[in-house]
């Protein structure tokens, strides 16, 4: 079964708020095993429109990821999350 991972790009308009929704994630995060591959550090824009934060999340299985996303403990961070920042969050499969 291929890993897959979360790719985020986001742009943060309140940094203190964020950090709460940070703490909040974390038990679903943890819960199904996330492991952060990047996250926040320095980026290089080559194409398209950048955003200031970007972070990488692998997890055992596409379907891992996708309950994490819509756990309730994830479902609570994501509404501090939201009205903080702009971006945009997918799920992608990874090569077997």
């Amino acid at each position: 079964m291929p890993k897959a991972y979360w790719i985020a790009r986001v742009d943060v308009s309140d940094p203190e708020t964020y950090k709460k929704y940070v703490e909040t994630g974390k038990p679903a995060f943890e819960r199904y095993g996330a492991k952060f591959l990047a996250r926040g550090g320095k980026t290089e824009s080559l194409e398209g429109a950048p955003r200031a934060r970007n972070v990488l999340i692998e997890f055992a299985s596409l379907q891992d990821a996708h309950d994490c996303y819509h756990s309730p403990e994830y479902t609570a961070a994501r509404a501090i999350r939201q009205p903080v920042s702009e971006g945009e969050w997918i799920l992608v499969e990874g090569v077997e």
